[in-house]
């Protein structure tokens, strides 16, 4: 299954060397090989002298290979097998991957104007792009014609929010969301306050999970939106889409989830859940950088406001040439996702998605490490204390982490904590006698 190239054979396509399948580790060994691009003025091969019939291809020139022909060492062979037993363990699963999102990518439609026999070749491959798009529709239960392509999910999530607000503000000026929502989402919604709209933002209880009840008495006449995160991409809790999703049709009411922590880690039907808006994300889900996707259903019709304006591309909504390789990629990402889906895992607990983790570790009330002075504002929402708040790191367990790796990074954190508290601008503070419970952050 894994092995198998994402390229339909209706379509007549080309290679792009410039793709890349950004994945978490690329191995450029199993890159394909490259065609050299030759100078214009470069002197061509002298055809053959032998005599061939009219109109026969000359054969072509064999260059020279300048790699040394001596086999390698014995040392250097059993080196490089103990090596590759190392990284045997896991090291087929994921490669596999890589080459079926990659493949994908690889493989281009010919471009659609020009010469005739061009044209013809774009007429075939516009079921390249149905296919595309059907796999990111596959995966969430939704029509192909519900999907959209951006850059990636913080795209999404303004495009959601924000096309919403402004398309109906002339009857509806409300919108609500939680407290512990992506800060693209937290700061779409604060650029909309400034424009006038009015924002409910609920707390969460200190399992991260909203109150039903809170939200049903948020609701007003003029509420346009409800913005729930699927899995939060900090502490990894899943809210209850599908209660949010009932009181939300309900009310005749726009259901938004950010699903790019969720997508193709756990089960969702945007119909079931009665899901209007979800945005997802390329990259969370082994598919390239720089692209995602938004799911924009068609009945009941939701309506958008676009961002931006240009040629009208993907419907109207998002004007803008996609970019196909990655389109592709995240396309046969998807493919992939739905065929290996896992739900839940070892030790996690059913409101929880175990590829996220936020450790918070209380070490003499001071922070081990930190980039910036703000606390984490989840852990905040959730009830934590500003030192603790201050003391959290979050790991990513992706689908090909071993637990030798996880080990291997327990024991270099353990390693690295003098380290890392004297790069923590929060440790000299602390060290100057200042109480961090003293000072009033800013709540994102």
């Amino acid at each position: 299954m894994l092995n198998k190239l994402y390229q339909p054979k209706f379509c007549e396509l080309s290679p792009f060397p410039g793709f890349q399948t950004l994945a978490a580790f690329h191995h450029t060994a199993n890159a394909p090989t490259r065609r050299v691009p030759q100078p214009r003025n470069a002197p061509q091969p002298r055809a053959s002298r032998s005599p061939t019939r009219r109109g026969a291809v000359p054969p072509a020139a064999v260059p020279q290979s300048t790699a040394d022909p001596r086999p390698a060492a014995p040392e250097a062979r059993e080196g490089t097998e103990q090596r590759s037993r190392g990284h045997a363990h896991g090291e087929a699963h994921h490669e596999a991957h890589l080459h079926s999102v990659e493949a994908a990518g690889l493989r281009l439609p010919v471009r659609a104007h020009g010469h005739g026999h061009l044209q013809r070749s774009a007429q075939r491959s516009a079921p390249c792009s149905a296919l595309r798009t059907a796999q990111v529709a596959d995966l969430i239960g939704a029509d192909p014609r519900e999907i959209i392509f951006t850059s990636g999910a913080t795209e999404s999530n303004n495009m959601a929010i924000k096309g919403v607000a402004r398309f109906y503000k002339s009857r509806k000026k409300h919108i609500i969301t939680t407290q512990t929502e992506h800060k693209c989402v937290l700061d779409s919604c604060r650029s909309l306050e400034a424009e006038g709209f009015q924002i409910t933002y609920l707390p969460v209880q200190k399992n991260g999970l909203i109150d039903l009840k809170e939200l049903e008495a948020a609701f007003q006449p003029d509420t346009s939106l409800v913005s729930v995160m699927a899995v939060n991409n900090e502490i990894g809790v899943k809210q209850p889409i599908r209660d949010i999703g009932e009181i939300c049709r309900a009310r005749q009411v726009f259901f938004h989830t950010d699903a790019a922590q969720a997508v193709g880690k756990i089960p969702l039907d945007v119909n079931d859940l009665k899901i209007d808006l979800m945005s997802i994300s390329g990259h969370k889900i082994y598919g390239p950088k720089g692209v995602g996707a938004i799911y924009v259903r068609r009945r009941p019709r939701v309506r958008l406001e676009p961002l931006q304006s240009g040629g009208g591309q993907e419907r109207g909504l998002r004007s803008g040439t996609v970019p196909t390789p990655l389109a592709v990629g995240l396309g046969a990402a998807c493919e992939v996702a739905q065929e290996e889906m896992e739900v839940g895992g070892s030790g996690a607990s059913p409101a929880r998605v175990r590829n996220l983790l936020s450790i918070v570790v209380k070490v003499n009330n001071v922070a081990c490490t930190s980039a910036s002075l703000e606390p984490s504002y989840v852990l905040r929402a959730i009830g934590a204390d500003e030192d603790l708040a201050h003391s959290s790191i979050r790991f990513g367990i992706g689908r090909f982490t071993t637990e030798e790796e996880i080990d291997y990074t327990v024991q270099k954190c353990i390693q690295h904590v003098k380290r890392l508290r004297e790069m923590s601008p929060l440790w000299e503070m602390v060290q100057d006698g200042i109480d961090l419970k003293s000072i009033k952050w800013s709540q994102h």
